[in-house]
């Protein structure tokens, strides 16, 4: 909820800039409010990127049951889950779970990375989508239940689509790991050190496998 708060705050204090600060115009105030919550963190974020150092990731802090789920229906979950697997962490895999689908779960692990193709296979379109994301996060805090996220499509899961889907689930996370070659812009770093959130940038998939073993205890 903390880390939440942290990110709402700072969109707000954006917003209560003038409008040119916040790209101006009537296009501007025009915007769906999910773009520009997203276009207020990726501002920000990339100036606590500037200036702040990324916690990293040296503890265990997560145990099953885990469910895994996506969030912008990529093929990076059924991915996520092989890493899962390679550690020897057992995971249930509800691309399209709802929050009901939580009980009885102690980690939920999220694959950020949107697709039109995905989204299209699933029957949402992305505001569906971030819709479902942010009412299993919601619960997921509520319960008390540890979010771990994984960025590992690299710049291919970077663009206007898979922009929309990271602030939300990352800022909402215990730990995450991040392929390096897929934050350039400094988006996602700039959001774990808002957040302080433990985070390993990795420079490959396979990479994975040793933060994960961490997150896990493994």
């Amino acid at each position: 909820m903390r880390k939440k708060l942290v990110v709402l705050a700072m969109c707000l204090s954006m917003a209560a800039g003038s409008l040119t600060a916040c790209g101006g115009g009537s296009s501007a105030e025009t915007q769906a409010p999910a773009a520009t919550t997203a276009a207020a963190a990726e501002d920000g974020a990339a100036d606590a990127a500037a200036s702040g150092d990324v916690a990293g990731i040296t503890e265990a802090i997560a145990e099953g049951p885990i469910i895994l789920t996506s969030v912008g229906q990529s093929a990076d979950v059924n991915v996520v889950q092989t890493l899962l697997t390679k550690c020897e962490i057992e995971s249930d895999l509800n691309a399209t779970m709802t929050a009901d689908d939580l009980a009885g779960y102690k980690t939920l692990v999220l694959a950020i990375g949107g697709s039109s193709k995905g989204l299209g296979a699933a029957g949402v379109d992305e505001n569906q989508e971030l819709d479902r994301v942010k009412s299993v996060i919601a619960k997921a805090e509520e319960d008390g239940i540890t979010i771990v996220s994984l960025h590992i499509g690299g710049s291919a899961r970077r663009g206007t689509l898979s922009d929309k889907f990271i602030p939300d689930a990352l800022a909402a996370s215990d730990a995450a790991i991040i392929v390096s070659e897929g934050d350039g812009d400094g988006l996602m770093k700039g959001i774990v050190t808002q957040n302080n959130i433990p985070t390993a940038f990795i420079d490959n998939q396979v990479g994975a496998v040793e933060p994960l073993k961490t997150i896990f205890g493994k």
